[in-house]
């Protein structure tokens, strides 16, 4: 079996949620369990990190496996969705798992496959688990896809869990109100396992106070014990992040240039300040190269990425309220003359919300991804204009792109975003 046959089996013969949406989401670990099983149990044969939250758990799982990368380990990293190539999803110190891994991982196990028909992110995961543990792992650094208590990834017995925060994004799966969407993410919290809340939110604070206390495991709210002090960025191009621990200053250089790092970067020190204490060696220069570098270690796109100068151009994956408040306070922070917005959004979301939140002193270009689940651009358009935000529609991300460059002056700003599918058609 070829690749591209594998990739054609994965894709057509499972259903895919960032494709088809819900649908495609299953609500148990039965799967996951018997793939498990049949795979003989492959993650407990190296060291997990769980990552889980609503936003900046990808950020969070790079920097992590940046870091650990630095300190010389050999890391895993399963992230999701891709952008570009599916083999993105899984990785070792940065490198994507070979063509040839995915197809004989297919053609091996069809017949298994053919019996249970696990979804896309099921089959997914239990690629990921058994490829890292046949490539001599230290450690894996594992990102949920979607919640935390049934998602494929909530077998594993992480030596540290890491929850980034809790917002409104999935609400018809996981819940109508921030309460239920943070007990579905406390689902990641194990037994006399350390969890680290990136950001300590007063409306669910509770909700992960009582689990760790049901379940005994240390909790550790890492904003209360690191607060960001400063940011900016240095002539190199890296952003600068002043933060205060324990009374004293520490500065961090990170090259994500999204400024809402700021709220990621916490728990991302407190983690490392746990895994040295549970015996992982990360020495403080493994630290400063790995937030530095963290882009070309791991591969990591899409985090408010400047696609080129004149016109300065960026993407950002910020795909639901929370994502989309963060982007636009970054707009308005960048330097610009008149602003371009290339957005297209996927029809599950809370669009009324983001469009509440996008500036309105901007010319638009209103698009689509090409997938089942997108919103079709037309009717985006109808829906943005009761908001104030003028521009055309455009059928394609391309074409909307396109348009954008050809109205854009030198001292213009372009943002591509709105979902990460978007981003994924231009990067």
């Amino acid at each position: 079996m070829t690749y591209q046959e594998a990739l054609s089996y994965i894709y057509s013969q499972l259903p895919m949620f960032q494709r088809i949406g819900k649908a495609a989401y299953k609500a148990d670990l039965g799967n996951t369990l018997k793939l498990d099983e049949y795979f003989d149990h492959p993650h407990r044969s190296y060291k997990t990190i769980h990552v889980a939250g609503t936003n900046g758990k990808g950020s969070t799982s790079h920097m992590l496996a940046a870091v650990l990368q630095k300190a010389g380990y050999r890391v895993g990293l399963y992230t999701s969705p891709h952008l570009k190539d599916f083999r993105e999803r899984i990785r070792v110190n940065g490198a994507m798992i070979p063509e040839q891994e995915v197809a004989s991982f297919v053609d091996l196990h069809k017949n298994f496959f053919d019996q249970l028909k696990p979804s896309f992110f099921e089959m997914t995961v239990a690629m990921a688990f058994d490829y890292f543990a046949r490539t001599n792992l230290d450690i894996a650094v594992v990102e949920v896809g979607l919640g935390g208590r049934l998602d494929s990834t909530n077998i594993i017995n992480p030596i540290l869990s890491i929850i980034t925060n809790i917002g409104w994004d999935h609400t018809d799966l996981l819940g109508d109100s921030l309460a239920k969407i943070a007990s579905e993410k406390a689902g990641i919290i194990k037994p006399n396992t350390p969890v680290v809340i990136s950001q300590c939110q007063p409306e669910v604070q509770g909700v992960f106070l009582a689990k760790a206390k049901e379940l005994n495991a240390p909790i550790f709210f890492a904003s209360n014990e690191i607060t960001v002090k400063e940011q900016f960025f240095n002539p190199n191009g890296l952003q600068v992040i002043k933060l205060v621990k324990n009374g004293k200053e520490i500065i961090v250089e990170i090259d994500l240039l999204g400024i809402y790092q700021r709220y990621n970067i916490p728990g991302v020190i407190k983690a490392i300040d746990i895994l040295r204490e549970k015996g992982v060696s990360i020495p403080e220069k493994a630290v400063s190269e790995g937030l530095r570098d963290v882009q070309s270690l791991t591969g990591l796109m899409g985090r408010w990425q400047r696609l080129s100068e004149k016109p300065l151009t960026f993407c950002d994956t910020g795909h639901n309220v929370d994502g989309i408040r963060q982007v636009a306070e970054q707009i308005a922070s960048t330097p610009h003359e008149n602003l371009h917005m290339v957005i297209g959004t996927v029809a599950d979301k809370d669009i009324e919300g983001m469009l509440l939140l996008l500036p309105q002193k901007a010319t638009y270009y209103f698009t689509q991804a090409s997938i089942p689940r997108a919103l079709n651009c037309n009717e985006l358009r109808l829906r943005a204009q009761t908001f104030g935000l003028q521009g055309q529609a455009y059928p394609t991300v391309p074409e909307a792109l396109a348009a954008a460059k050809s109205a854009a002056n030198p001292n213009d700003l372009i943002f591509i975003g709105g979902s990460t599918f978007v981003v994924a058609e231009i990067i």
